[in-house]
């Protein structure tokens, strides 16, 4: 069965589509079937794989509204195991199309339900807020991943994110939990980067994964070739980073490298 996990922050600008992107792509780098949902109406994660807006005719706004299956939205990626499943801006139209749907907090879960054999993880790339799409994505969860930036306001916004962790563990989905905390744009240059990593990882203690993602540029290069970093420079410092991170979640997930 699919470990299922959702990257979420409501703050923009954290790295969250970045690592959804890149830590999909390390799980496939290890041999694991991934399938990675893009419900973000910006598209970010299609784009990250070089999937442009003429070939998303079919994506995850058609199949949340009953127009085409789950397995006629899924795409294959240029990443080997790797699968996608698209959106592109309709996707925003969703939210008020679906809000009068009986059950509407669970119509991700439903649709996923006969594909959760056919992949070891589906990571799922959630807005930028806490609107019914997030909601959506953690009722169909086991797990919360949350990219946090070494910058500072870094914990503005987290207390509110964990918050609507709990009101869905409470109300929709007893079985959620945080997988865990990933620091991301680290400058190691900077000691407010330091003091950052120091505030959260003593807040949050083992919450928090030993793996720091580094600000680089080549992870910001990488997008705009419609490619996740591990294949535009596999020797980059964040290639390394997201490689180390999807092999401490293995680790966490008692799997075999």
């Amino acid at each position: 069965m699919s470990k299922i996990i959702s990257i979420a922050n409501q703050k923009g600008g954290v790295g969250k589509t970045t690592t959804a992107v890149n830590l999909a792509t390390a799980l496939a780098a290890c041999d694991k079937s991934v399938l990675l949902i893009d419900l973000d109406p910006q598209g970010n994660a299609s784009t990250g794989f070089g999937i442009d807006n003429i070939d998303r005719n079919t994506h995850i706004y058609h199949m949340l509204i009953d127009q085409i299956s789950i397995k006629e939205a899924i795409k294959s990626s240029i990443v080997p195991k790797l699968f996608l499943i698209p959106a592109d801006t309709d996707l925003a139209a969703a939210e008020v199309e679906l809000r009068n749907r009986k059950n509407r907090e669970f119509i991700l879960d439903t649709l996923l339900r006969p594909i959760t054999d056919s992949y070891d993880f589906i990571i799922i790339d959630c807005p930028p807020s806490l609107g019914l799409l997030t909601v959506n994505a953690f009722s169909a969860s086991h797990s919360v991943l949350v990219p946090l930036q070494c910058e500072f306001y870094a914990l503005e916004g987290l207390a509110q994110l964990l918050r609507s962790i709990e009101l869905v563990k409470k109300n929709l989905n007893p079985s959620l939990t945080i997988q865990g905390i990933v620091l991301t744009m680290f400058d190691s240059r900077n000691n407010l980067s330091e003091m950052v990593v120091n505030d959260v990882r003593k807040h949050f203690g083992k919450q928090v994964y030993q793996t720091i993602i580094p600000r680089n540029v080549r992870i910001s290069e990488a997008p705009s070739f419609g490619q996740p970093v591990l294949m535009y420079d596999i020797n980059c410092s964040g290639s390394k980073a997201y490689t180390s991170l999807a092999a401490e979640l293995l680790q966490q997930e008692n799997v075999n490298l």
